[in-house]
């Protein structure tokens, strides 16, 4: 577990902005990490953290869910470290391990009740572009609009646009073809217009 490295603290897993830099190289912080460098595990989470929560809500549409496995994610990191080959991309891999997550903790939490079904909004998550929603009520339209796409749309829809991941990347975390994501990308997009629309005096 990750007890060597937080004692009596947890690694802070909430919704905080990124302290780290992004191009730093994963690999090293990696390598620190399991020579028990507790500074370079939370330089990783503060990289990833907000990755893996978007992915996670936009897969149960609940904020405690998604911390959950927010958490869970990490630890599981932790435990597996060794497994991830170098040359690899490693967000994709921790987002395929993130998304493997989410799928046991729906079996093991949710059973056969419905998928997708919470009531929280993505309101006040980051948008791509976060100078063109400048209106709390736009953002709230968008969200409302977002939250209509099906599941499967609204999932690529936020891995491509929130975590600014490529078609390859989630075909491969989501483990379906190219084509598939490319389509329902489209169909994303083209529904988000659709439902804008009205809004936005179209």
């Amino acid at each position: 577990m990750l007890r060597q490295f937080a004692g009596k603290e947890q690694p802070e897993l909430r919704m905080k902005k990124k302290t780290a830099d992004e191009k730093v190289d994963i690999y090293v912080l990696l390598e620190k990490i399991k020579q028990g460098d507790r500074e370079a595990f939370m330089t990783l989470t503060a990289i990833y953290q907000k990755k893996v929560f978007l992915l996670a809500f936009s897969f149960f549409r609940n904020k405690e869910d998604a911390l959950d496995v927010v958490q869970e994610t990490f630890l599981r990191l932790y435990q597996k470290m060794d497994m991830f080959q170098r040359g690899k991309n490693f967000q994709s891999w921790l987002l395929q391990m993130a998304k493997n997550i989410c799928i046991d903790y729906y079996r093991k939490n949710y059973g056969k009740k419905s998928l997708y079904g919470g009531n929280e909004d993505l309101e006040g998550l980051p948008l791509m572009n976060n100078d063109v929603f400048t209106s709390l009520d736009l953002k709230a339209i968008f969200s409302r609009c977002l939250k209509k796409l099906t599941a499967k749309q609204r999932m690529i829809f936020v891995m491509k646009h929130y975590n600014q991941l490529k078609y390859r990347e989630i075909a491969q975390i989501l483990n379906v073809s190219l084509g598939t994501v490319k389509s329902l990308h489209f169909k994303a997009v083209q529904n988000m217009k659709n439902l804008m629309s009205p809004y936005l005096g179209r």
